[in-house]
């Protein structure tokens, strides 16, 4: 259960990276595109991965997942500040229920009524999580409900993805993750030059740093999810469940000791509905 703890303390720090982004004045786009810099490096380092027979991969999906995942990133990176730590972690974890479904509706697999059952408690704990309240100064923050629907559909499309190429036997798993982070750096570097080209920003190196501090945090999820795994390979309901009950966790606690975010008793009804969706769904898909 190390791996798995790690796992979740480098999703937490990311996060907090980006909440602090604002109050330091950092350039998000200039530190998640740096971050995948990082990513390919130790990518390559430790999984070593092998570019060949690659004539038939997936390339619609090498694609998508390399502009999906740094513009989500940066939607990921606005949520967190306009709704806190605690609602985007919930938002995010409980984009489960997109490949859930695209289970059912793309893949043929039949939803049992216990999932139909995790998944209506997970769209209301989405729905008790929207800050619906008005902010200090009487202005309506309910607006914020788009991010959080983007990230909630965002990454739910990635996690369909990124599970397409885990069943494409043709090219191993960590050499897809190789493509697409090479793809994504690409996407996001082009996003940074026509920013800075508008004038809308100037390079720095600081950034470069901060992003190769969020590079290693980002890829440290993903590693340590992945080590998890195989540590605990006949109990994988365990790791799934243990990683998403434990990020809302964490992130609950971060948001509102550290942080000072204010919730509404809704919003703590959303996240212990959020805790009990995936501990349904966890029991149903296992």
């Amino acid at each position: 259960m190390l791996y798995v703890l790690l796992s979740i303390c480098c999703s937490v720090i990311v996060s907090v990276m980006l909440k602090l982004a604002k109050r330091y004045h950092v350039d998000v786009l200039q530190a998640i595109t740096w971050n995948y810099s990082t990513a390919i490096l130790l990518t390559w380092l430790i999984f070593k991965p092998h570019l060949t027979n690659l004539q038939a991969a997936p390339i619609f999906n090498f694609a998508a997942l390399g502009i999906l995942l740094p513009v989500l990133f940066v939607v990921l990176a606005i949520s967190v500040r306009a709704t806190g730590i605690v609602r985007t972690d919930i938002a995010q974890r409980l984009s489960l229920f997109i490949p859930i479904l695209a289970a059912d509706f793309i893949f043929g697999e039949a939803l049992s009524l216990l999932k139909i059952v995790g998944i209506a408690i997970g769209f209301a704990a989405i729905i008790c999580s929207i800050p619906w309240q008005k902010g200090r100064g009487g202005k309506a923050t309910s607006g914020s409900w788009f991010y959080l629907l983007l990230i909630f559909v965002g990454m739910g499309v990635i996690d369909v993805l990124f599970k397409q190429l885990a069943t494409f036997k043709a090219v191993p798993y960590t050499t897809s993750l190789f493509i697409v982070f090479v793809l994504a750096f690409i996407c996001s570097l082009i996003l940074l030059i026509i920013k800075i080209a508008r004038g809308k920003t100037k390079f720095s190196f600081p950034h470069i740093l901060i992003g190769w501090a969020l590079g290693i945090a980002n890829f440290g999820n993903i590693l340590f999810y992945l080590k998890g795994h195989q540590a605990l390979a006949n109990q994988p309901s365990t790791v799934f469940t243990a990683m998403n009950m434990g990020v809302i966790v964490l992130g609950t606690f971060v948001g509102l000791f550290i942080f000072k975010e204010k919730l509404s008793t809704l919003n703590k009804v959303g996240i212990f509905l959020a805790l009990v969706s995936i501990i349904v769904i966890t029991y149903a898909s296992y």
